[in-house]
């Protein structure tokens, strides 16, 4: 899409604010798979013009207010169609149509997400910030959720290495969970930026910090969970992210003291590490894997 032609992304806020914005997303992530525009999307929705009007131009006169507000405020709004649109995340097939950000936007952002329990002990606090700490020392981008706990931790640790961080929250990006971390929160958009798929002022339920774990696997690189109990949401972000086929790496904690992790040990392309080095190990494997694929294919060539 070009920058200037704001017709896209107002069709994706019109054909969401038109449905319920999830089931609505998957239907335009569908739709642009199979080569149409979220313009004819919301066409088809509504259909033809009438004697009264044609319900097209209002429905995107009504957005691209919307959308004019939000960047007033700050906010970059970014529809699948965008240049600005994370090439990572494209690639997967559960996407977000729209994402909202306030930051520095990189497409091309190689991340590592960190995660783990709110709930975390001393021990999986010093895992994470040695992490992050690895991961910046690497030049990759710190990948975490803004929650308590775990990525607190991790995003903390990011910056204070003077690395970039990018956090996916699992509310609209105006509102701060846990309000404890507003600050945290103005912090990651200064060194890197934060993202949401919901709409700026939604408040968070039981469906939208899943969903949000959904889109950082397929933002990230790798996922490394540090520390998790049995109901942990983190489990929800190393399924998706074998479903992505990216890798994950499973503290010892994890993958030994739960059945999830237990289980997910066994799947392919899902690692065990035993301590901070063994996991950075693993992230640097997976970096070499093109140099790897290259040489293979000039071997073969």
């Amino acid at each position: 899409m070009v920058r200037d032609d704001r017709v896209e992304t107002a069709a994706v806020v019109a054909s969401l604010r038109r449905g319920r914005a999830e089931k609505a997303g998957r239907e335009l992530v569908l739709a642009t798979m199979q080569g149409q525009s979220a313009l004819d999307v919301l066409r088809d929705r509504l259909g033809p013009p009438s004697l009264m009007g044609d319900p097209l131009d209002e429905d995107l006169d009504s957005a691209r207010r919307e959308i004019d507000a939000w960047e007033n405020d700050g906010i970059q709004v970014i529809a699948l169609g965008d240049d600005r649109y994370p090439n990572r995340l494209r690639d997967v097939f559960d996407r977000p149509a729209l994402l909202f950000a306030r930051g520095t936007v990189i497409t091309d952002d190689l991340g590592v997400a960190i995660v783990g329990s709110r709930h975390v002990s001393p021990t999986g606090i010093e895992i994470a910030e040695r992490l992050a700490e690895g991961v910046v020392g690497r030049g990759l981008t710190v990948v975490s959720g803004l929650a308590a706990g775990v990525d607190t931790a991790a995003h903390r640790a990011a910056i204070q290495a003077a690395g970039r961080t990018v956090a996916f929250i699992g509310t609209g990006i105006r509102k701060h969970f846990p309000p404890q971390n507003r600050e945290l929160h103005r912090h990651v958009a200064d060194h890197g930026a934060v993202f949401s798929q919901f709409w700026p002022d939604q408040p968070h339920d039981k469906t939208t910090f899943p969903q949000r774990n959904g889109t950082m696997s397929g933002y990230s690189v790798a996922t490394i969970i540090v520390e998790a109990s049995e109901r942990s949401g983190t489990r929800i972000q190393a399924r998706k992210a074998v479903e992505h086929g990216r890798p994950v790496v499973l503290m010892k904690s994890v993958a030994t003291g739960t059945d999830w992790g237990r289980e997910m040990a066994t799947k392919p392309d899902v690692h065990v590490a035993s301590s901070v080095d063994e996991a950075l190990a693993v992230i640097d494997s997976v970096l070499d894997r093109p140099r790897q694929l290259e040489d293979l294919l000039s071997s073969i060539g």
